[in-house]
């Protein structure tokens, strides 16, 4: 594994989707139209993004000792991924995830974790030594928060770049925040870590430095079509999306992910890293599906 190598640490899903005219209240049955399975998970999602777009990837994970487990393995290798520490959990089922997306492309999601809570530090323990060779490693919280905050420090000891994206969102440790080189939440996971509301750039920009004074470097929040805010020590400045009409926004934050990733590890700035990750969630908005809407490198240039 070379030094440009990305190792994603995370969850891998099957997702289940039905597409209605809306999203149903509490209570509520609505006739929905097509339904598709597609496999997802932010953590299998963003190492596909990353493998579509060129980057060498290794994905650590865990999957059930059953169907969705084997097909999601299956699925992962034949997109160029490196499989070899995906764990099977003879325990637990695989992860599924249950996902209803309306005619504006809005979407809401139910998730059951299974095998993914059962990622432990353990687990990780036997598997340091792959993370310390990495260039870049991309975490997320749809695995255990204490298998977060091993990753992310084993990595950092290591010299190695830690990209967090805290979704689903919820309260981070500072000490977690501390091992975290560039953090990417998109406007409503920036709200909960910092209980500032984002309707502005002004809001944001305000998060994005509370975020900073946590320790961490670079702060990038994604803001849809607007594009994403950039704050580090250099500059402080919202770098544009391109304008779309978005059909399914379900995995448009991993594929940014993936995408900032790869452009990282090929010694890319910054600014056209995110420009890069933006055009590449563009593209990912304008399909159907998490995985399935992922672009390759071709479709960027």
């Amino acid at each position: 594994m070379g030094k440009s190598s990305i190792v994603v640490v995370g969850s891998s899903n099957t997702d289940m989707v039905v597409v209605s005219d809306h999203l149903p209240g509490a209570g509520e049955t609505v006739l929905g139209g097509r339904f598709f399975m597609n496999p997802g998970g932010k953590g299998a999602n963003q190492a596909v993004a990353a493998a579509r777009l060129g980057g060498t990837v290794t994905f650590i994970a865990k999957t059930g000792n059953d169907i969705f487990g084997k097909q999601s393995l299956q699925l992962l290798h034949a997109e160029g991924i490196n499989t070899s520490y995906i764990l099977v959990d003879n325990e637990n089922p695989s992860g599924i995830a249950l996902i209803t997306v309306n005619r504006d492309g809005e979407n809401c999601i139910v998730v059951a974790s299974g095998s993914n809570a059962a990622l432990s530090v353990s687990d990780l323990a036997a598997l340091k030594e792959i993370i310390q060779r990495a260039n870049t490693v991309l975490l997320q919280l749809e695995i255990p928060l204490s298998t977060v905050e091993f990753v992310a420090a084993t990595a950092k000891a290591a010299g190695v770049k830690v990209i967090l994206n805290p979704a689903p969102a919820t309260h981070l440790p500072d000490q977690l925040l501390k091992n975290v080189d560039i953090i990417t939440p998109n406007e409503t996971e920036a709200e909960i870590l910092t209980g500032i509301p984002i309707i502005d750039e002004v809001s944001a920009t305000l998060a994005a430095e509370k975020l900073k004074g946590k320790g961490i470097k670079t702060v990038i929040i994604t803001m849809g079509a607007q594009g994403a805010l950039l704050l580090n020590d250099e500059c402080c400045k919202i770098i544009p999306s391109i304008s779309v009409k978005a059909v399914d926004t379900t995995a448009a934050g991993d594929v940014f992910n993936g995408a900032l990733a790869v452009a990282l590890s090929e010694n890319n700035s910054i600014s056209d890293a995110i420009s890069f990750a933006c055009k590449a969630a563009a593209i990912s908005v304008t399909r159907l599906g998490a995985q399935a809407s992922a672009p390759y490198e071709h479709e960027i240039i």
